[in-house]
């Protein structure tokens, strides 16, 4: 069963209420114009019994039919779209059992005048939000600062955002390679005009290689003259990430590399599963290097560039073996 979008369901009803109050309005317009010109005033008026005469009060001829008549009409139009109207809207409010397919689950900030989107492996992007076509994008909306509101008319899509609450909703993009715009619909500050961004909508295909492509990891590292390193092999080191809150998943998100997964002593990781902050502990063998620590955001691709230094030992190592040299230069120009 096809899904329908929130623009279906709102441009149904909109064409529903078109052609109900088209079709009630010609009904009563003509019926009016019918009775203007059958009553009309004309010298060869004849004579009609049901015509009220001159001081006597109409009794509703008829028994009144035409207006229970009229007014029953009315009421089964009104109560039928009433009905009809709030079980499209029942729909639109909570339309989960409707989906074939599990919703893309996205969490919306508006914050500092712009809307950020975190996706479920915590991929972060600011400005866009890129979602899959023809698959239902459920949103989780909620501000950092001050009260939002998050829109965008193209989809009919509108939420509260509110700081320390979520507003939920959904709707699904049905048109490829197709932009959005997304406004900001509640007064929020001196910029509230510039608190807009873009919902781009991609194959289904190609957002599943756009969502992975968010969680890559480049680290190449230079000497201290900021020159990349680039002879392969000359390096044996031994490189870990951990998430820093990976006690709180069910999967291990510890990954570990060594310096065979390193090309010119750059390194690329694609195989992070979870975004966020981790880790970074690089460990050299030959202890020529100090041990590189660091933390890391892998919310977005990302690029660490680390200058090696030469290790505490290699350093001590080098200084004595220059004191030995200053003494035995001394020793030298003693004898002379």
């Amino acid at each position: 069963m096809q899904v329908q979008t929130r623009v279906d369901v709102f441009e149904s009803i909109f064409q529903v209420f078109l052609a109900l109050g088209t079709l009630v309005g010609v009904v009563v317009i003509a019926y009016t114009l019918y009775n203007a010109y059958k009553y009309r005033d004309s010298d060869d008026a004849k004579a009609d019994d049901s015509l009220p005469t001159l001081g006597e009060l109409p009794t509703g001829g008829e028994g009144g039919k035409k207006l229970f008549l009229s007014f029953g009409i009315s009421a089964i139009i009104v109560i039928s779209l009433v009905i009809w109207t709030y079980g499209m809207l029942l729909y639109v409010e909570d339309p989960q059992e409707d989906f074939e397919e599990e919703p893309v689950d996205i969490e919306v900030v508006g914050n500092g005048f712009a809307w950020s989107f975190e996706y479920e492996n915590g991929a972060v992007e600011r400005g866009t939000m890129t979602v899959p076509e023809d698959h239902p994008v459920a949103i989780q909306v909620t501000s950092g600062d001050v009260w939002h509101s998050f829109g965008v008319p193209d989809l009919r899509v509108k939420a509260d955002a509110i700081p320390g609450e979520y507003d939920e909703t959904w709707f699904i993009a049905d048109d490829a390679d197709a932009e959005h715009r997304i406004q900001c619909f509640e007064l929020c500050g001196d910029q509230h005009t510039q608190m807009d961004g873009t919902v781009q909508v991609l194959p289904e295909d190609e957002f599943e290689g756009w969502l992975d492509e968010r969680l890559n990891v480049e680290i190449e590292f230079e000497d201290p003259d900021g020159e990349p390193i680039n002879e392969t092999g000359e390096l044996e080191l031994e490189l870990e990430l951990v998430h820093v809150d990976n006690d709180e998943y069910e999967e291990d998100l510890e990954y570990s590399y060594t310096d065979e997964d390193f090309e010119n002593n750059t390194i690329s990781i694609e195989d992070i599963e979870q975004g966020g902050d981790y880790n970074l502990t690089i460990e050299f063998e030959n202890e020529e290097f100090e041990t590189v620590e660091d933390e890391i955001s892998v919310t977005s691709p990302t690029s660490e560039t680390y200058t090696l230094g030469e290790s505490d030992e290699e350093e001590t190592e080098e200084d004595e073996n220059d004191d030995d040299e200053e003494a035995n230069d001394s020793d030298d120009g003693g004898e002379n």
